[in-house]
């Protein structure tokens, strides 16, 4: 063996006792206790670890842009409308510079698997594309990415935008996205999102349903393609702010409809605690699904980062743990069990939305394991805990130092 992580308590069996990891050529060879062997060791000491966090819908593209445009001082803002008047000037190098430093802290927090969602149109062609794709060969030593390519400013209404997600899907990309909400015709976008999906035989993964109010919904449409085209499986949806505005008797009616036909979603605190309710000045609606009464009803969800820094979502520090944090806090979660399935939701359930097959503490998987300063799934939740140490295919790759309290002598 090569390494031996010892006195690891599981994520997904908590309440055990801590075992021993054995790795050898980067996959896990061994789970058990009391592992011997001359190999280099880390000693849990009986903290958490998983086989890493993962960011199932994150935009590196356009993060830490900030500086180059403020936040709006009306409560009625267009963040999406900045980002397209910049576009135009965004080179490979700039997208490089900023999304590499928002993909070193992602790391740093744990995250050692991540679908990153980079826009396509006419506007910046394929440079965002470019700079991320960089990113991804030149940090797979550290995490390992899948892009997803999307239209976020129209498909219908933005001719040359088809060739474009059509080039990033020959070049690698393993899911495609879209934002009907800013197409002319949003049910068109989605069919031939689908038709795209079919054709490369590669995940769909489509933001949706972002709205005060719940008129109009588009995922009674993606629902039908997924069944038509038998999807179920290989379909995301990301916000569903719009479920927010429902009564739980509507939600739990929709969301076995999903689950049914096997759409999974994304939810992205933040992003959407920041962009919704913007119509109102006292009382505002939070606009966040609630990702545990959906898990609930048998829907697969994941909580995700989406936007850092930028008009969208103008802070951010790439903790997923924080974020599901933040969400415990909107929908007022408080149970020990939905803290833990809050935890599955950057974990577990994050790699079964991703379809991802060798994701886990296994033998024969890769040797991904990140420890985590606490002894359960809800106290890293609660409480903001902090990876401190991170492993990727058996090799150290984030070293973090618990806080020590220095007493007077």
């Amino acid at each position: 063996m090569d390494l031996i992580v010892r006195n690891v308590r599981l994520a997904d069996r908590p309440s055990a006792e801590p075992v021993d990891i054995g790795v050898a050529d980067g996959k896990i060879v061994a789970i058990k206790r009391g592992l011997t062997g001359a190999a280099e060791a880390y000693d849990a000491g009986g903290r958490l670890g998983c086989a890493g966090l993962i960011e199932t819908h994150i935009h590196l593209d356009k993060s830490r842009i900030i500086d180059r445009c403020p936040p709006e001082a009306k409560r009625d803002i267009s963040p999406m409308r900045q980002v397209a008047a910049m576009k135009p000037g965004f080179t490979v190098e700039y997208v490089r510079l900023r999304a590499e430093r928002t993909l070193v802290e992602c790391i740093l927090n744990g995250t050692t698997r991540m679908r990153a969602q980079v826009e396509v149109d006419p506007a910046i062609g394929m440079r965002g594309f470019e700079a991320v794709q960089s990113l991804v060969a030149d940090y797979k030593w550290a995490i390992d990415i899948e892009i997803c390519v999307f239209p976020q400013d129209g498909l219908t209404n933005d001719p040359g935008t088809d060739e474009l997600l059509v080039e990033g899907l020959e070049r690698g990309a393993r899911a495609i996205g879209g934002a009907p909400r800013y197409d002319a015709d949003p049910a068109c976008q989605i069919r031939r999102i689908f038709e795209f999906a079919r054709e490369y035989d590669v995940d769909t993964d489509i933001h949706l349903d972002v709205g005060n109010t719940p008129e109009r919904m588009q995922i009674h449409l993606v629902c039908e393609l997924t069944e038509q085209y038998r999807r179920g499986g290989r379909v995301v949806v990301g916000h569903m702010a719009k479920l927010s505005t429902m009564p739980p008797h509507e939600v739990a009616i929709l969301a076995r409809r999903l689950a049914d036909v096997g759409v999974a979603v994304t939810v992205l605190p933040a992003t959407d605690l920041y962009l919704m309710g913007r119509d109102q000045d006292h009382n505002v609606r939070r606009g966040v699904a609630d990702v545990n009464f959906l898990v609930e009803q048998g829907v697969n969800c994941s909580l995700s980062t989406n936007n850092v820094l930028n008009p969208a979502t103008p802070y951010g520090d790439c903790s997923l743990i924080r974020m599901a944090n933040l969400h415990a806090n909107v929908l007022q979660i408080a149970r020990p069990d939905q803290l833990r399935e809050c935890f599955a939701m950057l974990s577990e359930r994050s790699a079964r939305l991703l379809n991802l097959t060798d994701y886990g503490p296994a033998v024969g998987n890769p040797a991904d394991i990140v420890v985590i300063d606490a002894t359960s799934p809800e106290q890293a939740i609660a409480e903001i805990r902090q990876p401190l140490a991170v492993f990727k295919r058996g090799r150290r790759t984030v070293v973090r130092h618990p806080p020590e309290l220095v007493r007077p002598r």
